[in-house]
């Protein structure tokens, strides 16, 4: 495997890690008094998942070196090393890696209080941000806009994304009917965020897309796939939220298992749109 492709499987390993991490943390903010026999084994998995974010984040910036000397002989050299680190890129690992760092502090005892519950939620925030401080958040003339637009598209990313694991685990642990309030609560805020995510992007796209031909490079055609899965996912989610939460909330135990599919169908879809953007953010730009 050449160092570019090596790159963009850290890079996408890294991303799904680091906002399950930060998304986990925002739904037990956002949840914490609703959940009873869940909220731990939801704790466990924002802990765990900050733990495997960080060395995926190190290792991936690491390499960083060696897509620069196009070799792995990059990875030994410190010259090289020290650019890695030193780049835009480098500043917006360092953030995560501080925020990750902040939520398995917080989350790593055995309870977890209001207190810790909000440093690790400030820790969520920080690493959920990092990609604001490179790329076009630095370069573009309007880089302003840009990270702007770039910070709301992750919060809310890692919010919807973050959620997905622990309303399986909910569906598992809890009474069906606390279960259903859980789901509702959930479809809720995702209703009234998730949109953010296409109105962001569009006005991202907006910014940097200056000539409508490069839907027809490979930038502008990742780009569409992101787009087709976002629908997809819109559809997903909709469906949950208008036909099988009702019947979650109704008591109806027969909406337990077509939620699970449907949610885990959903976590899959977003692995790959992050694995998309892993590509897209690696080796193209709108420029060529």
């Amino acid at each position: 495997m050449t160092p570019d492709g090596l790159s963009v499987a850290l890079r996408a390993l890294s991303l799904v890690a680091l906002y399950q991490a930060a998304g986990t943390v925002f739904f037990l903010a956002l949840m914490r008094g609703a959940l009873a026999r869940s909220a731990a084994g939801i704790r466990r998995l924002a802990l765990a998942s900050a733990l495997l974010a960080a060395p995926l984040v190190v290792a991936h910036e690491t390499l960083e070196a060696a897509r620069m000397a196009d070799s792995f002989a990059g990875l030994i050299d410190p010259g090289m090393l020290r650019l890695a680190w030193f780049s835009g890129n480098g500043a917006a690992h360092v953030a995560q890696l501080a925020g990750l760092g902040v939520i398995a502090a917080a989350l790593g005892g055995t309870t977890t209080g209001g207190g810790r519950l909000r440093l690790a939620t400030v820790g969520a925030v920080v690493a959920a941000l990092g990609l604001t401080l490179t790329g076009h958040s630095r370069t573009h003339p309007a880089h302003g806009l840009f990270a702007l637009l770039l910070g709301v598209h992750l919060l809310v990313v890692a919010f919807w994304f973050g959620a997905l694991w622990p309303l399986l685990q909910v569906l598992r642990a809890e009474p069906v009917a606390l279960a259903g309030r859980v789901l509702a609560r959930f479809s809720l805020l995702a209703g009234r965020s998730v949109p953010l995510i296409l109105l962001a992007g569009l006005g991202m796209a907006w910014l940097l897309v200056q000539d409508w031909s490069v839907l027809r490079r490979p930038y502008g055609e990742l780009l569409l796939m992101k787009l087709a899965g976002y629908l997809l996912l819109l559809a997903l989610a909709a469906w949950n939220r208008w036909r099988l939460t009702p019947l979650l909330q109704a008591n109806s135990v027969t909406a337990v298992p077509a939620l699970r599919r449907i949610i885990g169908a959903e976590f899959v879809l977003i692995c790959a749109v992050l694995t998309l953007t892993a590509n897209l953010t690696a080796l193209y730009s709108p420029e060529g």
